[in-house]
């Protein structure tokens, strides 16, 4: 049996706190970028609880599908149970007294990603080594949209059709899902003996971050406002970062990387911050 390392951060991974940490950074980066002039302190902590009853529901379904009874999630199911049953009835409350009526319009799409999500990750393959790249597809999606429609509902004169076709919200998008395909490949990596299958792996995600990065740094140069460019940084410093863990991952355990792949999109937060002082 796997000793638990008591680390602060793979505490923060195991608990699933890494995930509410990233949306709600970059919902102020939405929020600031968007020039978002009335944003409640009740849509951060909202986005916060939400995310995290995802995430534990996730972490514990994917701990039962493996089924390996040694695993945190599955030794500690009846505590994280409640803590996801908590933080979804607080969340659920504060929506409903908080929030205006245009909301149900994104959360409908938002509960139809998740949803969605679920299922590919229940009726996907789990061959060992095996990645469902579809259920990253959808949660990439899932994750940047939750994420943006807190700072978008709170911009009346913009559509739900706006949101989604916004460059950022595209580029979130990307880098959300490319963080989500790169940890398990990472993970896989770690275990695997098939070297070649594993450096096809790291191949074939280096290519989207190159363009990613490219990308975002264009977008950051057209952008119409100063307040726009940070953001485009912040993706280009992620896309950076995880560029950098993709030559490195085998250094470190399944756990540190989960972790690592986390931190990789909220040292954008300090970027945008630096640019936003120096201004």
């Amino acid at each position: 049996m796997e000793q638990l390392r008591k680390c602060w951060w793979q505490w923060v991974y195991r608990l699933g706190l890494d995930a509410p940490l990233v949306a709600v950074l970059w919902l102020f980066l939405f929020a600031k970028t968007w020039r978002v002039n009335y944003h409640p302190w009740e849509a951060y902590v909202a986005l916060g609880l939400i995310v995290w009853t995802v995430r534990i529901v996730s972490k514990i379904l994917q701990s039962s599908m493996v089924g390996d009874q040694s695993k945190f999630e599955l030794v500690h199911r009846k505590l994280l149970t409640r803590i996801a049953i908590l933080t979804g009835i607080l969340a659920l409350v504060l929506t409903i007294l908080n929030f205006p009526l245009s909301v149900y319009n994104y959360l409908m799409v938002g509960a139809i990603l998740v949803l969605a999500y679920f299922a590919v990750a229940l009726f996907s393959s789990t061959a060992e080594g095996e990645i469902s790249y579809l259920k990253h597809i959808v949660a990439g999606a899932a994750c940047a949209f939750g994420t943006a429609l807190m700072a978008h509902v709170y911009l009346p004169s913009l559509e739900l059709y706006d949101l989604i076709r916004s460059r950022e919200f595209i580029c979130f998008s990307v880098l959300c899902l490319i963080a989500s395909a790169a940890a398990e490949v990472w993970s896989n990596t770690d275990r695997s003996m098939d070297k070649e299958s594993s450096f096809q792996d790291e191949l074939l995600l280096s290519l989207p971050l190159t363009l990613l990065g490219a990308a975002s740094l264009i977008f950051a140069v057209q952008a119409d406002t100063m307040t726009a460019r940070p953001f485009f940084y912040g993706i280009l410093t992620g896309a950076a970062l995880l560029q950098v863990l993709n030559r490195t991952h085998y250094r470190f355990s399944v756990v540190d990387i989960k972790v690592l792949t986390s931190s990789c999109l909220l040292v954008p937060g300090i970027i945008f911050q630096a640019y936003e002082m120096s201004r």
